[in-house]
């Protein structure tokens, strides 16, 4: 008999979520007019919009607490911000593996295993905290990797089944589910931070109850899995060649500068707030402005890009990271921070979402495998990098707070210029 009833019960459920998504399906067709056979996109998108908001909530909670939590449990505040770090590392390790097993059983396999990565490392980083060791702690941050790695290709699976005209609109509209993360997020962090005797513990088990509760969504995906190519089928090109292109060089160079610049400041964010006197909470504040400001644009990045071409697009975010660099050095007050991060949060966007779609019009479908695996281990590969960095810039670089929030936003400048150049050989090389 209970398991008729939990039968029942799953009967009613999925009926419900179906008609909740195709609600919001039949709303995406009125803002976003496509032809029927593109009907399993926007069902495709709606359903990583979803996934973006819901599970992509724990990332800024984990973001704003991670070097708090690292700071009270490390040796020295060198490594503060080590388990940040190894949250990236994870998933520069999980990025080519993943994209592997996502080209050979479909998107959603893929999902599933970031959802299982996600809930494990916030379990084991809740069992760090609780016994007070360091070494666990990192481990949870290095496993939780699997899930940020996945959750990078909520961004191309939005592409698989969409018509070209809609790619650049269907990138947006996935990335601008971040938005609801952006408020869920920091406002979790705000209730559950000190809800345990732990500091912090209770919010490394809501990650977890997110990441089970979420997998759901991706029962409702409609991906096929990839056809395993035939003899006399397209092979696509190596990864030797498509590195040889130079529009996919420089796609991979601008959203790795992107987003590394993002982390290596946002990293550092909390840590400067709080190390200027201000408190927890205003560091939560000026993170959730930071994210909401990374994902706002994406309702209307998608049609910039469709109207200006992604090169000018990811031309404008890197100017608008110039600009952000240049609020941070202006000064501590807590409305720099907020001016400076808000910047951040918007350059990223251009750049980022510019990039990815510069990416996906420079592959065939039989290279995206490859291509996607590469991508996001040279970003996420960058954005390990700059988290190490982060630490080490903030607490090891100078004599004080304010010296140390200096010498992390100074170190975007040669990054910037690498970019940028890149950015401008590509045009003239077209012009050419």
């Amino acid at each position: 008999m209970p398991d008729v009833l939990a039968d029942a019960a799953v009967s009613r459920e999925i009926p419900l979520a179906e008609g909740f998504i195709g609600g919001l399906v039949r709303r995406m067709e009125v803002i976003t007019p496509l032809p029927d056979y593109a009907h399993r996109a926007r069902r495709n998108v709606v359903v990583l919009i979803l996934a973006q908001a819901m599970l992509g909530s724990q990332m800024p909670m984990i973001f704003i607490i991670g070097g708090l939590a690292g700071q009270s449990l490390a040796p020295s505040p060198c490594w503060a911000t080590l388990p940040i770090s190894l949250i990236v590392l994870g998933s520069m390790i999980s990025a080519t593996p993943m994209s592997a097993l996502m080209q050979r059983y479909g998107r959603r396999a893929g999902f599933w295993c970031g959802t299982c990565g996600g809930a494990a490392g916030a379990g084991v980083g809740a069992l760090g905290l609780y016994h007070g060791s360091f070494p666990v702690f990192l481990a949870g941050s290095l496993i939780t990797g699997i899930y940020m790695s996945a959750q990078g290709f909520y961004r191309f699976a939005a592409t698989d089944t969409a018509p070209e005209d809609f790619r650049p609109k269907a990138i947006s509209w996935v990335m601008a589910g971040g938005l609801v993360s952006a408020i869920i997020g920091p406002q979790l962090v705000k209730v559950t931070a000190d809800a345990t005797a732990v500091t912090f513990m209770g919010t490394y088990l809501v990650v977890a109850v997110l990441n089970i509760v979420g997998a759901g969504l991706f029962l409702f995906l409609d991906i096929p899995r990839p056809r395993r190519p035939e003899k006399d089928t397209p092979q696509g090109r190596s990864r030797g060649q498509l590195l040889a292109d130079p529009t996919i060089r420089v796609a991979i160079i601008c959203a790795m500068v992107s987003y590394a610049l993002m982390n290596l400041v946002m990293t550092s964010t909390p840590l400067a707030v709080v190390g200027c006197g201000y408190q927890k909470a205003n560091a939560a504040d000026v993170v959730s402005a930071h994210v909401l400001a990374m994902f706002i644009p994406s309702f209307f990045t998608g049609h910039l890009i469709a109207r200006f071409g992604a090169v000018r697009i990811v031309g404008a975010g890197l100017a608008i990271l110039l600009a952000a660099g240049a609020v941070a050095l202006s000064g501590v007050a807590l409305e720099q921070f907020f001016g400076a991060l808000i910047l951040l949060g918007l350059g990223w966007n251009f750049g980022f979402i510019g990039a990815t779609t510069l990416l996906a019009s420079a592959h065939a479908p039989e290279e995206r495998g490859r291509i996607q695996g590469i991508n996001d281990l040279c970003v996420f590969g960058g954005v390990t990098v700059a988290s190490f960095a982060s630490g080490g810039l903030m607490n090891c670089s100078g004599t004080s707070v304010i010296a140390g929030w200096n010498a992390v936003n100074l170190a975007m400048l040669p990054l910037l210029v690498l970019a940028g150049g890149s950015l401008i050989w590509l045009s003239l090389r077209a012009r050419a």
